[in-house]
């Protein structure tokens, strides 16, 4: 089975912000040998979700993993993006989605921040 990877991120006004996940994307491509990596917004952003899932389900990929490009579990994850997803399900029936948690949590989010505070 043919499997893909969204990056998705709430989006910005801010074009370069944009750029940035879609940046992020492109390197866990490389980084991760996966063949397709896409960036999907929640608005502000193009593509969004639905485009980016369409997107890849023309390309015949059966199995996408979303990861939200979120530090905390919010009101956007808890409710906006299952409610997408589901939507997008009815749409692409043959195609299965599967979403991982949130950034939060991850043992590596401290070492990151341990990082940033010895790096001031």
């Amino acid at each position: 089975m043919s499997t893909a990877i969204v990056v998705f991120a709430h989006g910005s006004r801010i074009e370069s912000a944009n750029q940035a996940v879609r940046a992020v994307a492109g390197e866990l491509a490389r980084a991760g040998g996966f063949e397709r990596v896409e960036a999907a917004f929640l608005e502000l952003g193009q593509p969004d979700l639905e485009g980016a899932v369409a997107l890849l389900a023309g390309q015949g990929i059966r199995r996408i993993v979303i990861i939200p490009y979120f530090l905390t579990l919010g009101i956007h994850l808890e409710r906006d993006l299952p409610a997408i997803v589901d939507r997008i399900s009815q749409i692409h029936k043959s195609v299965e989605l599967v979403t991982t948690p949130p950034l939060d949590g991850h043992p590596a989010l401290l070492q990151i921040l341990l990082e940033r505070a010895k790096d001031s």
